[in-house]
């Protein structure tokens, strides 16, 4: 524990002083700042009101912009240390693969989702001091989704940098499951099978194992629990979890998906070779 503790605070120095995570900050910084100077705390859209439609505006942002920033950064984490010739090093001190696997992921994991979570605490903050209503039951909800999508892109991206020999080659491949993940979201995918005529059951459980999907459905289920929003495709999701169990599984699924992935890479990167 105190081998893979050091490890974190160690991977947690070097984030800090990457320009990424500078970068990171200010891009959802900034996003909060401008969603203020709209004016969307202050607004009713469609039943959004307040801060309700801030947090509603800035999920969606970060459901598009958080998976590349996490898969892209975290790709560089083993491929790197590997072209740097960071493994002879490790191989010689006192700390073991797992210690070393595992901190990385636990400290680049509170680099991630910190400066989403506190540009959310700066939205409620704002909300105070204006004395908007503060929707906690939302803000609780989307501090986990958010959460939870983070574990799942540091999972995957932890998995492609073990498997990858090269810094380029695991970018190249970040961005390709970034990109698949956009093109099979439900109106690609579902179009695509409904020419094929394949059962609407069938369609909809294979669009809800893409997590982007997941994120996006759940996101819109705290407003709209019968998802009226997504025509036909909201029988099926009712029918198969409910409201609330499909609430769940958006926090579950992608969850287990990140740490599966990232139990493959370890495994995957303590039976290749090191050098």
């Amino acid at each position: 524990m105190k081998q893979l503790l050091l490890a974190a605070r160690l991977d947690i120095a070097e984030s800090l002083r990457a320009r990424w995570f500078l970068i990171y900050t200010l891009v959802f910084g900034g996003i909060v700042a401008l969603l203020f100077v709209f004016g969307l705390s202050e607004s009713r859209v469609l039943g959004f009101i307040g801060l309700s439609r801030l947090l509603v505006t800035y999920i969606q942002l970060a459901m598009a912009i958080l998976p590349i920033f996490v898969l892209i950064t975290t790709v560089r984490s083993v491929a790197g240390d590997r072209e740097a010739g960071v493994f002879e090093y490790l191989l010689s001190l006192p700390i073991s693969i797992g210690a070393w696997f595992w901190g990385k992921i636990l400290g680049r994991y509170v680099v991630i989702f910190a400066p989403v979570f506190l540009a959310m605490l700066c939205a409620v903050g704002w909300g105070i001091l204006r004395e908007i209503d503060i929707p906690w039951a939302v803000f609780g909800y989307y501090t986990a989704l958010l959460a939870a999508m983070a574990l799942c892109f540091l999972g995957l991206g932890m998995l492609i940098s073990s498997v990858a020999r090269s810094t380029d080659t695991a970018q190249g491949a970040a961005f390709m499951l970034w990109l698949a993940l956009l093109l099979f979201l439900d109106l690609i995918l579902l179009g695509v099978m409904i020419q094929n005529r394949i059962d609407p059951e069938t369609a909809v459980t294979i669009a809800l194992l893409n997590p982007l999907q997941v994120f996006r459905t759940a996101a819109l289920a705290m407003f709209d629990p019968q998802l009226v929003v997504l025509g036909p495709s909201a029988y099926v999701i009712i029918d198969l979890f409910g409201a609330e169990g499909f609430r769940a599984y958006a926090l579950a699924y992608p969850s287990l998906l990140g740490l599966v992935a990232a139990l493959a890479g370890y495994f995957l990167l303590r039976r290749g070779d090191l050098l």
